[in-house]
Protein backbone atom coordinates (compact mmCIF):
# COMPACT_ATOMS: atom_id res chain seq x y z
CA UNK A 1 0.00 0.00 0.00
CA UNK A 2 1.35 3.53 -0.71
CA UNK A 3 -0.02 6.49 1.07
CA UNK A 4 -0.20 10.23 -0.64
CA UNK A 5 -0.74 10.55 -4.39
CA UNK A 6 1.64 13.40 -5.10
CA UNK A 7 4.12 12.99 -8.05
CA UNK A 8 6.34 10.51 -5.72
CA UNK A 9 3.29 8.56 -4.32
CA UNK A 10 2.04 7.67 -7.84
CA UNK A 11 5.41 7.00 -9.34
CA UNK A 12 5.92 4.28 -6.39
CA UNK A 13 2.18 3.01 -6.62
CA UNK A 14 2.63 2.23 -10.82
CA UNK A 15 6.30 0.47 -10.47
CA UNK A 16 4.95 -1.82 -7.41
CA UNK A 17 1.96 -2.72 -9.58
CA UNK A 18 4.12 -3.02 -12.54
CA UNK A 19 6.36 -5.27 -11.10
CA UNK A 20 3.73 -7.56 -9.98
CA UNK A 21 2.89 -6.39 -6.19
CA UNK A 22 -1.45 -5.88 -5.91
CA UNK A 23 -1.31 -2.42 -4.85
CA UNK A 24 -3.82 0.38 -3.12
CA UNK A 25 -2.72 3.96 -3.47
CA UNK A 26 -4.79 6.24 -0.71
CA UNK A 27 -5.14 9.93 -1.28
CA UNK A 28 -7.15 11.53 0.92
CA UNK A 29 -7.30 14.94 -1.72
CA UNK A 30 -10.67 13.94 -3.97
CA UNK A 31 -9.64 16.40 -6.56
CA UNK A 32 -5.79 15.03 -6.60
CA UNK A 33 -7.43 11.29 -6.59
CA UNK A 34 -9.88 11.79 -9.68
CA UNK A 35 -7.05 12.08 -12.24
CA UNK A 36 -4.41 9.38 -10.26
CA UNK A 37 -5.37 6.68 -12.34
CA UNK A 38 -5.23 8.50 -15.45
CA UNK A 39 -2.08 9.59 -15.12
CA UNK A 40 -0.28 6.23 -13.99
CA UNK A 41 -1.90 4.61 -16.85
CA UNK A 42 -0.97 7.39 -19.14
CA UNK A 43 2.90 6.78 -18.02
CA UNK A 44 2.69 3.31 -18.57
CA UNK A 45 1.29 3.92 -22.27
CA UNK A 46 4.03 6.43 -22.95
CA UNK A 47 6.42 3.59 -21.43
CA UNK A 48 4.95 0.94 -24.19
CA UNK A 49 5.20 3.35 -26.93
CA UNK A 50 9.07 3.86 -26.10
CA UNK A 51 9.11 -0.08 -25.99
CA UNK A 52 9.99 0.21 -22.38
CA UNK A 53 7.03 -2.62 -21.26
CA UNK A 54 5.25 -4.85 -22.83
CA UNK A 55 1.20 -3.94 -24.09
CA UNK A 56 -0.02 -7.00 -21.64
CA UNK A 57 2.50 -5.50 -18.74
CA UNK A 58 0.78 -2.75 -18.56
CA UNK A 59 -2.86 -3.92 -18.73
CA UNK A 60 -2.08 -7.02 -16.00
CA UNK A 61 -0.60 -3.70 -13.66
CA UNK A 62 -3.88 -2.14 -14.50
CA UNK A 63 -5.89 -5.12 -12.83
CA UNK A 64 -3.26 -4.98 -9.60
CA UNK A 65 -3.99 -1.54 -9.29
CA UNK A 66 -6.42 0.39 -6.38
CA UNK A 67 -7.08 3.80 -6.12
CA UNK A 68 -8.56 4.55 -2.67
CA UNK A 69 -10.29 7.52 -0.77
CA UNK A 70 -10.10 5.67 2.38
CA UNK A 71 -7.36 4.86 4.74
CA UNK A 72 -8.25 0.93 4.24
CA UNK A 73 -4.79 -1.18 4.64
CA UNK A 74 -5.61 -4.42 3.65
CA UNK A 75 -4.86 -8.14 5.08
CA UNK A 76 -2.09 -9.46 4.57
CA UNK A 77 -0.45 -6.62 3.52
CA UNK A 78 3.65 -6.64 3.58
CA UNK A 79 4.13 -3.16 3.60
CA UNK A 80 2.97 0.49 3.50
CA UNK A 81 4.81 3.34 1.85
CA UNK A 82 4.35 6.78 3.14
CA UNK A 83 4.77 9.52 0.82
CA UNK A 84 3.15 12.82 2.16
CA UNK A 85 4.75 15.62 2.42
CA UNK A 86 7.99 16.60 4.32
CA UNK A 87 6.20 18.30 7.77
CA UNK A 88 7.48 15.33 10.43
CA UNK A 89 4.29 15.80 12.84
CA UNK A 90 2.30 15.23 9.92
CA UNK A 91 4.14 12.10 9.23
CA UNK A 92 4.18 11.00 12.76
CA UNK A 93 0.53 11.77 12.65
CA UNK A 94 0.04 9.07 10.04
CA UNK A 95 2.72 6.41 11.25
CA UNK A 96 0.23 6.60 14.69
CA UNK A 97 -2.80 5.47 12.52
CA UNK A 98 -0.85 2.94 10.37
CA UNK A 99 0.34 1.75 13.50
CA UNK A 100 -3.02 0.85 14.26
CA UNK A 101 -4.67 -0.30 10.98
CA UNK A 102 -2.00 -2.31 9.72
CA UNK A 103 -1.67 -6.05 10.39
CA UNK A 104 1.11 -6.88 12.98
CA UNK A 105 4.11 -7.79 10.82
CA UNK A 106 3.90 -5.31 7.91
CA UNK A 107 6.59 -3.24 7.44
CA UNK A 108 5.86 0.70 8.06
CA UNK A 109 7.90 2.91 5.54
CA UNK A 110 8.99 6.39 4.80
CA UNK A 111 9.95 8.20 1.09
CA UNK A 112 10.84 11.18 3.06
CA UNK A 113 14.44 12.40 1.87
CA UNK A 114 15.74 14.47 5.07
CA UNK A 115 13.24 13.47 8.37
CA UNK A 116 14.50 11.01 11.37
CA UNK A 117 13.28 7.75 10.67
CA UNK A 118 13.84 7.24 14.26
CA UNK A 119 11.56 10.09 15.50
CA UNK A 120 8.95 8.83 12.66
CA UNK A 121 9.04 5.22 14.24
CA UNK A 122 8.83 6.42 17.86
CA UNK A 123 4.99 7.19 16.94
CA UNK A 124 4.48 3.67 16.58
CA UNK A 125 4.96 0.62 18.49
CA UNK A 126 6.87 -1.53 16.50
CA UNK A 127 10.19 1.04 15.78
CA UNK A 128 11.70 -2.12 15.02
CA UNK A 129 9.62 -2.76 11.34
CA UNK A 130 10.10 1.21 10.53
CA UNK A 131 12.39 1.46 7.89
CA UNK A 132 13.04 4.87 5.48
CA UNK A 133 12.98 3.60 1.63
CA UNK A 134 13.81 6.76 0.06
CA UNK A 135 12.71 6.85 -4.12
CA UNK A 136 14.01 9.31 -6.64
CA UNK A 137 11.83 10.82 -9.16
CA UNK A 138 11.28 10.10 -11.69
CA UNK A 139 10.28 7.01 -9.98
CA UNK A 140 10.36 4.35 -12.84
CA UNK A 141 14.03 5.52 -14.48
CA UNK A 142 16.12 6.13 -11.47
CA UNK A 143 18.08 2.68 -10.38
CA UNK A 144 18.61 3.79 -6.44
CA UNK A 145 16.65 3.46 -3.42
CA UNK A 146 18.38 4.75 0.10
CA UNK A 147 17.23 2.19 2.66
CA UNK A 148 17.90 4.29 6.01
CA UNK A 149 18.33 2.25 9.10
CA UNK A 150 17.21 3.61 12.79
CA UNK A 151 18.56 2.89 15.81
CA UNK A 152 15.66 0.19 15.97
CA UNK A 153 15.14 -1.28 12.52
CA UNK A 154 15.31 -5.06 12.59
CA UNK A 155 17.50 -7.25 10.48
CA UNK A 156 14.77 -8.65 9.21
CA UNK A 157 12.77 -5.12 8.43
CA UNK A 158 16.08 -4.54 6.30
CA UNK A 159 16.27 -7.72 4.81
CA UNK A 160 12.36 -7.51 3.71
CA UNK A 161 13.28 -3.91 2.46
CA UNK A 162 15.99 -4.91 0.35
CA UNK A 163 13.74 -8.06 -1.11
CA UNK A 164 11.31 -5.78 -2.21
CA UNK A 165 13.78 -2.85 -3.91
CA UNK A 166 15.20 -5.53 -5.79
CA UNK A 167 12.01 -6.87 -7.13
CA UNK A 168 11.59 -3.10 -8.54
CA UNK A 169 14.58 -3.55 -9.87
CA UNK A 170 16.47 -0.58 -7.68
CA UNK A 171 20.03 -0.86 -6.67
CA UNK A 172 20.30 -0.07 -2.88
CA UNK A 173 22.65 1.93 -0.52
CA UNK A 174 22.32 1.12 3.26
CA UNK A 175 22.61 4.56 5.20
CA UNK A 176 22.53 5.41 9.41
CA UNK A 177 19.81 6.95 10.18
CA UNK A 178 21.17 10.96 9.94
CA UNK A 179 19.92 14.52 8.91
CA UNK A 180 19.84 14.49 5.39
CA UNK A 181 20.97 10.63 4.98
CA UNK A 182 23.57 10.48 2.37
CA UNK A 183 21.96 11.47 -1.04
CA UNK A 184 19.81 14.58 0.11
CA UNK A 185 22.49 15.96 2.29
CA UNK A 186 25.09 15.53 -0.70
CA UNK A 187 22.75 16.92 -3.54
CA UNK A 188 21.41 19.35 -1.24
CA UNK A 189 24.60 21.12 -0.53
CA UNK A 190 25.68 21.05 -4.31
CA UNK A 191 22.47 22.32 -4.99
CA UNK A 192 22.22 25.30 -2.91
CA UNK A 193 25.40 26.34 -3.58
CA UNK A 194 24.50 26.57 -7.76
CA UNK A 195 21.57 28.13 -6.59
CA UNK A 196 24.00 31.11 -4.64
CA UNK A 197 25.55 31.72 -8.17
CA UNK A 198 22.89 32.14 -9.89
CA UNK A 199 21.51 34.66 -7.05
CA UNK A 200 25.67 35.89 -7.74
CA UNK A 201 25.24 36.18 -11.30
CA UNK A 202 27.96 34.14 -11.52
CA UNK A 203 26.43 32.65 -14.90
CA UNK A 204 23.42 31.16 -15.77
CA UNK A 205 21.42 27.85 -14.75
CA UNK A 206 21.82 26.08 -18.09
CA UNK A 207 25.49 27.13 -18.20
CA UNK A 208 26.34 26.16 -14.41
CA UNK A 209 24.38 22.93 -14.90
CA UNK A 210 26.05 22.44 -18.33
CA UNK A 211 29.46 22.55 -16.42
CA UNK A 212 28.73 19.97 -14.07
CA UNK A 213 27.28 17.67 -16.74
CA UNK A 214 30.29 18.26 -18.88
CA UNK A 215 33.25 18.67 -16.88
CA UNK A 216 32.45 16.45 -13.67
CA UNK A 217 30.42 13.75 -15.48
CA UNK A 218 27.05 14.79 -13.61
CA UNK A 219 23.79 12.97 -15.36
CA UNK A 220 22.13 16.21 -14.47
CA UNK A 221 22.99 19.27 -13.27
CA UNK A 222 22.15 20.22 -9.83
CA UNK A 223 19.52 23.15 -10.92
CA UNK A 224 18.19 20.54 -13.33
CA UNK A 225 17.94 17.96 -10.38
CA UNK A 226 16.64 20.91 -8.06
CA UNK A 227 13.74 21.78 -10.23
CA UNK A 228 13.41 17.57 -10.71
CA UNK A 229 13.02 17.09 -6.74
CA UNK A 230 10.98 20.15 -6.38
CA UNK A 231 12.38 23.52 -5.27
CA UNK A 232 8.98 23.31 -2.35
CA UNK A 233 10.70 20.16 -1.38
CA UNK A 234 14.37 21.55 -1.40
CA UNK A 235 13.48 24.40 0.62
CA UNK A 236 12.41 22.07 3.82
CA UNK A 237 15.47 19.89 3.38
CA UNK A 238 17.29 22.88 3.45
CA UNK A 239 15.74 24.44 6.45
CA UNK A 240 15.64 20.99 8.48
CA UNK A 241 19.40 20.63 7.85
CA UNK A 242 19.75 24.16 8.61
CA UNK A 243 18.48 24.07 11.94
CA UNK A 244 19.77 19.97 12.80
CA UNK A 245 23.40 20.69 11.50
CA UNK A 246 24.85 23.82 10.09
CA UNK A 247 22.66 27.16 9.96
CA UNK A 248 25.18 28.64 7.57
CA UNK A 249 26.22 25.47 5.14
CA UNK A 250 22.37 24.18 4.97
CA UNK A 251 20.72 28.74 4.90
CA UNK A 252 18.27 28.35 2.05
CA UNK A 253 19.12 31.41 -0.62
CA UNK A 254 16.72 34.06 -0.90
CA UNK A 255 16.66 33.41 -4.55
CA UNK A 256 15.13 29.55 -3.51
CA UNK A 257 12.39 31.39 -1.02
CA UNK A 258 11.78 33.64 -3.53
CA UNK A 259 10.65 30.76 -6.09
CA UNK A 260 8.94 28.88 -3.74
CA UNK A 261 6.78 31.66 -2.71
CA UNK A 262 5.93 32.77 -5.95
CA UNK A 263 4.96 28.86 -6.58
CA UNK A 264 7.95 28.05 -8.84
CA UNK A 265 8.55 25.27 -7.93
CA UNK A 266 10.19 23.05 -10.64
CA UNK A 267 8.88 20.62 -13.32
CA UNK A 268 5.62 20.01 -11.54
CA UNK A 269 4.69 23.47 -11.78
CA UNK A 270 6.04 24.21 -15.17
CA UNK A 271 8.92 26.61 -13.71
CA UNK A 272 11.64 27.20 -11.79
CA UNK A 273 15.10 27.45 -12.61
CA UNK A 274 14.14 26.67 -15.98
CA UNK A 275 10.36 26.82 -18.18
CA UNK A 276 9.19 23.04 -18.46
CA UNK A 277 6.86 22.76 -21.16
CA UNK A 278 7.75 19.77 -22.50
CA UNK A 279 10.70 17.20 -21.39
CA UNK A 280 13.59 19.39 -22.69
CA UNK A 281 14.13 22.01 -20.17
CA UNK A 282 14.27 25.93 -21.08
CA UNK A 283 16.21 28.22 -18.62
CA UNK A 284 13.83 30.28 -17.01
CA UNK A 285 15.93 33.59 -16.38
CA UNK A 286 17.08 33.23 -19.94
CA UNK A 287 13.69 33.01 -21.61
CA UNK A 288 12.50 36.14 -19.41
CA UNK A 289 14.92 38.32 -21.02
CA UNK A 290 13.91 37.58 -24.26
CA UNK A 291 10.65 38.46 -23.62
Amino acid sequence: MVVGGGTMGRGIAGLCALSGYNTRLYEAAAEVRASLRVEIEASWKRAVERNKIAPDAAAAAARRLDVLGSLDVPTPCDLVLEAVPESLAAKRELFAELDRLAPEQTILASNTSSLSIEAIASATRRPDRVIGIHFFNPVAAMPLVELVLSPETSADTYSRAAAFAADLGKHIVRVRDSPGFATSRLGLALGLEAMRMVEEEVASAADIDRAMELGYGHRLGPLKTSDLVGLDVRLAIADALARELDPVRFRPPEILKRLVAAGKTGKKSGEGFYRWETETPVDAGQAREKR
